[in-house]
């Protein structure tokens, strides 16, 4: 008798993104396993929310926070809320497509891997865009990979999935695009099997609404050396107000779990 398919939380971080939620929502739920779609707007101001509004229900559940904390706040919020056996980060943006997500789940289907990474740099498409991006993105991960001694070839990479007793021992303190240096940290402190599969990559660039700047990847190298080299206990961030749009959620089953 076959297993019982993983159901997935999808957790998506939302900021000004009214051009391509529907678009990316529609994409996710055209995914065929047992699954529920966790959106946190972080403060929307174009007409996101209202959207949002429209599409809660169902396997998508939608949460407001009342102001912006960033990336990492939002991942703290829909990671507290998830209750799949795999925990998806997806961003809203388009630049990740969620066709790449069955190759993803591979590693934990067989029994292999804790975490996988979508990596942009193993031989899936990406469109062509600048240079000193992917410079940065290579100084970013060697650096994460000299602290943590993994062997990763892309630490900021939009698609992390995590097995849920893995971000059940993980306390997340960053707001911003922290997150990403943060959380592979304490995967490798936590020693975790670690895969990577490669995914396709349609970039933006900043006319097209990419938020992601220069400063960004300074902190980064800040968060790299504060995250692998302090054990200090977990400053979390205080609670952020959150309003569920979605009263009466849908039931996930997690069969897995709970033969």
């Amino acid at each position: 008798m076959s297993e019982a398919p993983l159901t997935l939380s999808i957790v998506m971080p939302v900021y000004n993104e009214a051009a391509t939620i529907r678009e990316i929502v529609a994409r996710v739920q055209a995914l065929t396993h047992p699954k529920e779609i966790l959106i946190v707007d972080d403060g929307s101001l174009d007409g996101t929310r209202e959207i949002l509004r429209e599409l809660a229900g169902g396997e998508v559940r939608v949460f407001f926070h009342a102001q912006n904390r960033g990336k990492g706040g939002a991942m703290r919020t829909g990671f507290a809320r998830a209750r799949g056996d795999i925990i998806i980060v997806q961003d809203a943006d388009l630049e990740y497509h969620p066709r790449d997500i069955p190759a993803l789940l591979a590693p934990f289907e067989s029994g292999d891997a804790d975490v996988v990474y979508g990596s942009r740099f193993l031989g899936g498409p990406h469109r062509v865009l600048n240079f000193w991006h992917y410079v940065g993105n290579n100084v970013l991960t060697l650096l994460s990979n000299v602290c943590t001694n993994l062997n990763l070839t892309d630490m900021e990479t939009g698609y992390k999935l995590f097995r849920a007793e893995v971000i059940e021992q993980i306390e997340l303190e960053s707001e911003r695009f922290g997150f990403d240096p943060e959380i592979t940290a304490k995967v490798a402190r936590l020693r975790c099997r670690v895969y990577e599969q490669p995914i396709s990559y349609r970039g933006r660039d900043y006319d097209e609404g990419k938020k992601i700047t220069w400063r960004d990847g300074v902190a980064a190298i800040w968060h790299i050396l504060r995250f692998n080299t302090s054990s200090r206990r977990p400053r979390v961030p205080a609670p952020v107000a959150v309003e569920e749009v979605t009263p009466r959620p849908a039931r996930i089953d997690r069969p897995s779990q709970h033969p």
